[in-house]
């Protein structure tokens, strides 16, 4: 009986016995360039062990497996684990999901673990270690320009890897890009060459990886995030083969820069002037048109440029202000700007086209640019001259539009001084009618109701003629057409002049509707620019045709109805681009 007892209870020990199946880490938080440690430990033997996918990280090692198996004080137990040793691919919170494992015909899982990844962390290396070769060998440095510049002041960064003579790097990649937060940046294309150099009073071989200028666009403390980089790294194991020769142990390792820290100082309120727009650096400034005699009916450029050394990108040059009885577009923006390690230098320019109205003369004001040189630490003002136009032809303008535009006005004859005062006397007899009941009062009450049949057949012929959009747009066309040809026109008894204003105003009509340059005015380009701009083919082949032509009509004998055929054909020509652009 008691033998039976005995087994009973020993039967209901195993089935009291609870199957364990856990995942155990070596820490719950690490940097970007340390190794993990996941075990998967179970209490019971089984089957089919499926890992997680370690989402997030790379395995560096395993999987190993160890088991044990012990009998204490008539106690069997148990002990199985598979271990893996990972590297974090990116930083935040990670999770290692459940892995799976079948005991007993049952499916077993373990339960998620969170891992906090942070950034770089200095790590105690064991002298000793084979591995500490690598890490004592093996650096990655960024090199900052300066730590304490004025806000859009250029600082550079140069990424370096040092390495030492006794250890190998065949391969590199970056893992964390860093990010330059509150920063304008622009990336130096360099060559990866091997040089030699010094670090921390030692010699080492080093490749620049990357170079990158900065411009900081706020004051305080900014932080640049480190780059990080997985390398695979070469390194004696100590042992030698069986010629003698050292063998040669590959490892990955991971390095980083570490983050660093920016005191940018805000540029100074003291002295600031007031068309200040943000331009740091050494500059000059220049407004300068392209002449200042012309013509009705032609056109000139101003052109508005800063030069120098600063950040020419990231400010707006000073707009001109010209009288009404000038007609000014909208600038056409030009950069010619480098970015060596030093920051940018270079030219960027505005040019303005713009079309007199009246004849006379006009002023435009002078503008004034202002920066802030960090090299003295002060601000600095440019002022350009006044610039004078004389228009030589053309309708006059009025007394109200001469106080309106600018034109330089006539003196007052002294003759006229004194028109505005009455010298005779006009009177009035004591015993006149009253306007009441009058004709002139009957007049005024009925005039606004014979006045409203007047005024629908005025709005319904404005009606009519809005909707019509065709016959709006042909008189537009035609008004342009004679805006630009209007020279040419008055040149119909001279052949070499009438080629020449032709071919101008055909260049004026290109450069206000595409706003490029004379010089860039191409077949190719011409032919580029208004495909982009959807104009028909067959017009823009006829539109370069006709300016082609131009230069041979000059020297080749004409008769008067060709330079009419090629007056209409240029007016039907812009009219046509009018419409299609």
């Amino acid at each position: 009986m008691k033998k039976y007892i005995l087994i009973f209870l020993l039967s209901f020990q195993g089935i009291l016995a609870q199957v364990q199946f856990e995942a155990k880490v070596s820490r719950s938080s690490l940097g970007d360039n340390e190794t993990l440690r996941v075990d998967f430990v179970m209490n019971a033997d089984g089957d089919n062990f499926t890992p997680p996918s370690f989402e997030g990280f790379r395995i560096v090692g395993g999987p190993s497996q160890q088991v044990s198996q012990s009998w204490v004080n008539g106690k069997s137990s148990f002990n199985k684990v598979y271990s893996y040793f990972l590297m974090p691919m990116q930083r935040g919170t990670l999770t290692i999901r459940q892995a799976t494992i079948e005991i007993n015909d049952q499916i077993y899982k373990t339960n998620p673990v969170r891992i906090t990844v942070t950034a770089a962390v200095e790590k105690q290396r064991d002298p000793n270690d084979i591995d500490a070769t690598a890490d004592e060998s093996v650096h990655l440095v960024a090199e900052i320009s300066k730590t304490g510049p004025y806000i859009n002041e250029p600082i550079t960064v140069v990424y370096k890897l040092y390495c030492g003579f006794n250890v190998g790097i065949s391969n590199w990649q970056e893992l964390d890009k860093p990010k330059y937060n509150d920063f304008w940046s622009q990336n130096i294309e360099v060559p990866q060459k091997i040089s030699e150099g010094e670090y921390n009073g030692e010699r080492y071989r080093y490749v620049i990886l990357k170079k990158v200028v900065l411009y900081p666009q706020k004051a305080g403390r900014l932080t640049i995030e480190p780059l990080s980089l997985d390398l695979t790294v070469e390194v004696p194991s100590g042992r030698r083969d069986m010629f003698g020769r050292v063998q040669i142990k590959q490892d990955s390792k991971r390095v980083s820069a570490g983050a660093k820290t920016i005191n940018v100082k805000a540029l100074p309120e003291s002295g600031r002037p007031e068309n200040f727009s943000g331009a740091v650096g050494k500059f000059d400034f220049k407004v300068s048109p392209s002449k200042t005699n012309i013509k009705h009916g032609e056109s000139l450029d101003l052109v508005v440029s800063v030069s120098g050394t600063g950040n020419l990108k990231l400010f707006d040059l000073p707009k001109p202000v010209v009288p009404t009885a000038l007609e000014m577009y909208d600038p056409v923006h030009k950069e010619n700007v480098r970015t060596p390690l030093s920051g940018m230098t270079g030219r960027i320019t505005d040019t303005y086209t713009i079309v007199p109205g009246f004849k006379g003369n006009y002023t435009i004001q002078p503008l004034s640019f202002s920066y802030f040189d960090p090299a003295v630490g002060k601000y600095k003002t440019i002022t350009s001259e006044e610039i004078v136009l004389r228009v030589l032809d053309g309708p006059g303008a009025s007394q109200n539009q001469v106080a309106a535009t600018g034109v330089t006005k006539q003196p007052i004859q002294a003759s006229d001084q004194f028109q505005f005062i009455k010298l005779k006397t006009e009177l009035l007899p004591v015993d006149r009618k009253d306007f009441f009941g009058s004709t002139a009062f009957y007049t005024l009450i009925f005039l606004p109701f014979l006045a409203i049949p007047a005024v629908v057949l005025i709005r319904k012929r404005k009606d009519a003629a809005d909707s019509d959009i065709s016959g709006n747009r042909a008189r537009k066309s035609d008004r342009l057409a004679k805006k630009y040809l209007s020279e040419a026109k008055r040149q119909f008894t001279n052949k070499e002049l009438f080629y020449v204003a032709l071919e101008k105003a055909m260049h004026n009509f290109l450069k206000a509707k595409l706003h490029i340059e004379t010089s860039d005015m191409s077949k190719e380009k011409i032919r580029e620019i208004l495909l982009q701009k959807n104009a028909d083919p067959q017009t823009i082949e006829e539109f370069i045709q006709l300016t082609a032509d131009c230069d041979f009509a000059r020297y080749a004998p004409s008769s008067t109805g060709a330079i009419q055929h090629d007056y209409d054909k240029a007016a039907r020509i812009i009219s046509a681009l009018e419409k299609q652009l």
